[in-house]
């Protein structure tokens, strides 16, 4: 007896058109970054080899225009010459994700970069995903321990949230993603380390990891010194990588350093293919990518896990007003602001809790828990706000109560907020010291 579907999937293979046949092409150009070929009709984000006189290379179709494919190589352009042939790369597609991940780092393409052999695929998957449905997530409800005091007390981050950490160069956004690593309780860390010096990717395996932590952490790295192409994929494979953990039912905390970067590669490949630059030299497609690769992280649904995330942006000449963080701070769930006067002052971490909300904070903490962070706040504030006066001995005793009160409290706030590089202060020791605080701050 003859299937009653038989028919139907005859019918459906008739209607699907077979896979092109895509002949090598050729370059006819290179400037800059980008390559020009002829000849090789590839979509957008297909992989090719192009033949040099040095070997092959590894390159990636960025866009194309009339007959021409413009491609970019993932690694250093050398030995290319007019004519050099373009060769489609066939090979499975999507990143090798699986528990072998673990303890392992990873360039951007997911390869290994540690000399441990291949990856062990459990899946495949791809690197660009559509958005999840938003009603499809579990609501923020609890909070998310990172082992710092005054997050832990003031900046209370819930599990799932995305966090933006802001600050110029040298001012410790790298260490203090170290401290949250190493605080944190969740069951896989994933870290990106995207466009920054390539000598802090083994000093934060080997000096801010133990060798537990590592256990339960993947590194994927892209230096600056890799294309902008490579740049681009670190930071979406560490997205993806975690996205792997979290459908698995596992918590993950998510460390990007640093999405300025990953914007700024994004930049470079959008001039190189002349996408017209708008923001400050930043093209269109910049702000675009930005909200998708953020989107990502966040709770999964009912039978998921959650991605804590946490992104470094880099404000340039310590301007909050930069196009990039503007963007980022007005997609993200909060941000965490770091001051250069208090780094340069020796007080670490250098937050600035005036500067500084988690947004998700109310949803996650106890009524009595906001009210004791608020009364920390408005006493650290008054004294700020008020600092200079007090430093030129301008301000007389007893003339405002509010300030004399945060005249007293300020080394007792000043000492609550600084922490060691290396010590972790769990979550509930966190809101002891804050009760503690507070209670004093009450009677004052």
């Amino acid at each position: 007896m003859t299937s009653p579907w038989g028919d139907y999937f005859l019918k459906l293979e008739k209607q699907v058109p077979a896979p092109p046949v895509v002949a090598a092409g050729k370059l006819v150009r290179g400037i800059g970054l980008t390559l020009e070929a002829v000849g090789c009709q590839l979509p957008v984000g297909s992989q090719c080899m192009v033949q040099t006189i040095e070997g092959e290379i590894e390159a990636e179709v960025v866009g194309f225009g009339a007959d021409i494919t413009y491609l970019m190589p993932t690694e250093a352009v050398r030995g290319i010459v007019p004519g050099s042939r373009v060769m489609p790369l066939n090979r499975e597609s999507g990143l090798a994700v699986g528990m072998s991940l673990l303890g392992r780092v990873v360039d951007g393409n997911g390869n290994p970069l540690d000399g441990l052999g291949a990856i062990v695929a459990e899946a495949r998957v791809p690197t660009i995903k559509p958005p999840m449905n938003p009603l499809a997530r579990r609501p923020i409800s609890q909070p998310m321990d990172v082992g710092v005091r005054s997050i832990n007390a003031l900046n209370t981050v819930g599990m799932g949230q995305r966090m933006g950490l802001f600050a110029g160069s040298g001012v410790g956004k790298s260490v203090l993603l170290g401290m949250m690593t190493r605080g944190c309780k969740a069951d896989v860390v994933v870290v990106g380390l995207v466009g920054e010096r390539g000598r802090e990717v083994k000093e934060f395996i080997h000096d801010i990891l133990t060798e537990e932590e590592r256990e339960r952490a993947v590194v994927v790295a892209a230096p600056a010194d890799t294309s902008p192409l490579m740049r681009l994929k670190g930071c979406e494979t560490a997205v993806t990588i975690a996205e792997y953990f979290r459908d698995k039912g596992m918590n993950v905390l998510l460390l990007i350093d640093s999405l300025t970067r990953y914007a700024m590669a994004q930049r470079e490949i959008a001039l190189a293919v002349g996408e017209p630059p708008a923001t400050k030299g930043y093209p269109p497609s910049v702000f675009a990518r930005l909200p998708a690769l953020v989107e990502r992280a966040g709770n999964g649904n009912e039978k998921q896990g959650s991605i804590t995330a946490f992104y470094t942006v880099l404000t340039e000449g310590d301007d909050l007003q930069d196009p990039i963080a503007d963007a980022a701070r007005a997609i993200l769930d909060g941000h965490i602001v770091l001051s250069r006067a208090l780094a340069d002052s020796g007080h670490y971490p250098a937050i600035d809790i005036e500067a500084s909300i988690s947004r998700v904070m109310p949803m996650v903490v106890s009524d009595e828990h906001l009210m004791q962070a608020r009364r920390i706040r408005q006493v650290y504030s008054n004294y700020k706000q008020n600092q200079d006066l007090i430093a030129i001995g301008a301000y007389a005793k007893g003339s405002d109560p509010r300030i004399d009160l945060a005249i007293r409290a300020e080394p007792a706030i000043k000492a609550f907020l600084q922490q060691g590089t290396k010590q972790v202060l769990p979550y509930p020791e966190s809101l002891e010291g804050m009760s503690a605080l507070a209670t004093g701050l009450g009677k004052g």
